[in-house]
């Protein structure tokens, strides 16, 4: 860590410690608790294949190259496997000693090949036989031949054999062989049938029960599990020739054969029977990671409920949006006010009704949409295709090169260009990240522009969990300003000139800064400065650079980040008058907003964009400013709940340690529950 910003690696994984907190907290009901297990186990897994791997690979440069990204990659590698290693240590804890027994205080018990009921054996070897042995092809090893191909993220028992004989050998030749665990076809756990105790076992359990049954010639003298993860990354961001669709598909393919970035196994693994799969499996000593006897916990998402809703939080019935209830028109509405969306305490189903309407109405006459990350089976996208089918002019830039929803998105992109949808993809080095929806309406003769602007994905799914806000407007300056965004997007432009939004990479670091540059004058001055923000990830130096200056200079700064915080609070002649907090919660805090003070007129701000380098350099992305009086007071009162969180909130400081926040208050303020209860009063 330098001494001014701390690592982003180091603090990602500072973040998900933070998740790993909730599922240690014993206030957080026992299957939201897995469910957190699970949400850490995934997020670690897409850290190695794509942070990690990117790091293994500059360990292959020559030492010029080293000195130029200014820090030591294998001193970092060492480091995160030091801190991966103590957070695997704690989730083996918690399940073990906490989870576990938690599930059998309700009569839930995850058994293995071991301690399975005698009374479960014959349904489970008669499953074996029908569901299980038709997936299950084992693989003899040969180090002398070529490498066996492990499939990323796949679970594989690893066997060590000896050919049946009736006499005794001298000297015993073991062989080795792997079985793939099928849980992609069949799930994770099988839940036994009974009355009274209700019994779980891993697939890997029941195909340890029955390995003779697989490779009856052999003893089989040891079964240990191992998993391999792979690079995902695809290298083309910052390609600029050639069919750019051509080259993400054939990234993709690569993806599935990616260098390994992690090799996890079993830790009580002999180290001969280690030794042997590494050079078999032709894997390097930095690919070696100690784990249990069980990997993919992300596979916690599908654990079996038994209908026992009372070890799950209890549901938040989705809010109405008062304005747009019953059959009124999204447009009619949106003619008089703007409307603030708040998911997921409101429904989805008014963003959908908003294209529905677009779709159906006889005056609209073209619809621009941008699409990040859309739900299977999307109603967005079906939307569009009904709106294109109605004779309206559909435009829909698809990102297709969203991480791990490619393949989704090239689905999305032929559904909307076979129904007749207008639809671009890609810019070679640049993600277009906005949340942008424009609806062109012919009103007395002349067009009327209809903006939707926000901070979450065009995915119905995602929003019953991501906190996001989105804005309905007919602001008419906002309307012609999203014109200029898809000129740019649809190729018309090379660059355009934005006042009212700040749009990246054209406009919105220059004003981000001249906003904070304000703050400092008013500060100079003598006058109250303060700024709050609220986002996923602070990386960018050059603004936290510009936080520091102005931390220096008088102004109160006051942070909120889910993620990654390189930026370091309350250190002596740097940041003394910043604070920074992380929220996590039930719901994934997902939306960004900037308040500025203006010597009491307030400036309220609201983006797609986090303050990393890739999101204001290398990406299109829209942030729009909050005018209305009304709006704003909303704003203000839920950002105030947030920094005021008691309950959720840990406090990050310069060493990242996710200390809780606690006030000597009697009262508590749980900010997710307490926004969901201001939102319903405003009904």
């Amino acid at each position: 860590m330098s001494s001014k910003y701390f690592d982003r690696e180091l603090s990602w994984l500072s973040f998900n410690e933070r998740v790993l907190q909730e599922a240690k907290d014993k206030t957080v009901p026992l299957y939201e608790r897995i469910k957190f297990l699970a949400i850490w186990s995934s997020n670690l897994d897409e850290f190695f294949r794509v942070r990690v791997a990117s790091l293994r690979s500059l360990l292959e440069l020559k030492k010029k190259a080293h000195d130029k990204i200014k820090f030591k990659p294998h001193t970092l590698l060492n480091e995160i496997i030091r801190r991966v290693n103590l957070q695997q240590e704690e989730f083996g804890r918690i399940l073990r000693d906490e989870v576990l027994p938690g599930l059998e205080d309700e009569n839930i018990f995850l058994v293995n090949d071991k301690s399975v009921p005698p009374e479960h054996r014959d349904y489970l070897e008669n499953y074996f036989q029908e569901q299980v042995l038709p997936f299950i092809q084992p693989t003899l090893l040969d180090k002398n031949k070529i490498a066996t191909f492990l499939h990323n993220k796949a679970i594989y028992l690893a066997l060590r054999l000896k050919v049946k004989s009736k006499t005794q050998a001298k000297h015993i030749r073991y062989k080795y062989a792997l079985v793939e665990i099928p849980a992609n076809r069949l799930g994770r756990f099988i839940a036994l049938p009974g009355d009274d105790n209700n019994y779980v076992i891993f697939l890997d359990d029941v195909i340890r029960m029955f390995l003779p049954k697989i490779l009856p010639g052999y003893d089989i003298e040891s079964c240990y599990s191992i998993k391999l993860t792979r690079d995902a990354g695809i290298y083309i961001d910052d390609e600029f020739s050639g069919n750019l669709l051509a080259k993400i598909k054939k990234g993709l393919s690569k993806r599935k054969t990616g260098v390994p970035s992690r090799f996890l196994y079993d830790k009580k693994m002999p180290a001969q029977f280690l030794r042997f799969l590494k050079e078999s499996l032709q894997l390097d000593k930095d690919d070696l990671i100690a784990g249990g006897r069980y990997h993919n916990f992300n596979d916690f998402f599908s654990f079996p409920k038994f209908e026992k809703t009372e070890l799950e939080y209890e549901s938040f019935p989705t809010l109405p949006c008062k304005e747009l209830e019953g059959g009124v028109s999204v447009f009619k509405v949106m003619a008089k006010r703007d409307i603030l969306l708040s998911f997921p305490y409101q429904s989805y189903g008014n963003v959908i009704k908003f294209l529905e309407n677009a779709a159906d109405d006889k005056s609209v006459k073209s619809i621009k949409i941008t699409l990040y990350r859309v739900a299977e089976e999307s109603l967005v996208v079906h939307s569009l295709i009904k709106a294109a089918e109605n004779g309206k002019k559909v435009t829909a830039f698809v990102e297709v090169k969203a991480r791990f929803d490619e393949e989704s998105n090239f689905a999305s992109y032929e559904a909307l260009e076979k129904a007749g949808v207008k639809v671009f993809s890609s810019f070679p080095g640049l993600k277009v990240h906005s949340k942008l929806c424009l609806i062109e309406r012919k009103e007395n003769e002349k067009v009327k522009l209809y903006t939707y602007l926000g901070t979450g994905n065009f995915n119905e799914k995602t929003a019953k969990i991501y906190c996001d806000y989105a804005l309905l407007t007919a602001n008419q300056d906002i309307g012609k300003e999203a014109i200029k965004v898809f000129n740019f997007l649809e190729r018309k432009t090379e660059e355009e000139t934005f006042e009212q939004l700040l749009v990246a990479p054209f406009n919105i670091r220059t004003v981000f800064i001249q906003l904070i540059d304000n703050e400092i004058k008013n500060a100079v001055d003598g006058k109250k400065a303060e700024i709050i923000i609220k986002l996923n990830s602070l990386e960018d130096r050059k603004m936290i650079k510009k936080l520091y200056q102005a931390s220096s200079s008088g102004v109160i700064i006051k942070i909120i980040v889910r993620g990654i915080c390189c930026l370091l609070p309350g250190v002596k002649g740097l940041s003394e008058n910043i604070k920074v907090v992380s929220v996590i919660d039930r719901f994934l805090e997902h939306a960004r907003i900037f308040i500025f003070h203006n010597n009491g007129d307030r400036k309220y701000y609201v983006a797609s964009a986090d303050w990393m380098k890739r999101n204001l350099s290398r990406r299109v992305e829209v942030c729009f400013p909050i005018n209305d009086e009304r709006l704003q007071t909303q704003f203000q009162k839920m950002i105030d709940l947030q920094w005021n969180d008691n309950v959720k909130a840990r406090i990050v400081d310069k060493d990242q340690l996710n200390k809780y926040f606690e006030d000597k208050k009697d009262k508590k303020t749980r900010s997710q529950y307490k926004i969901y209860d201001f939102i319903r009063s405003l009904n």
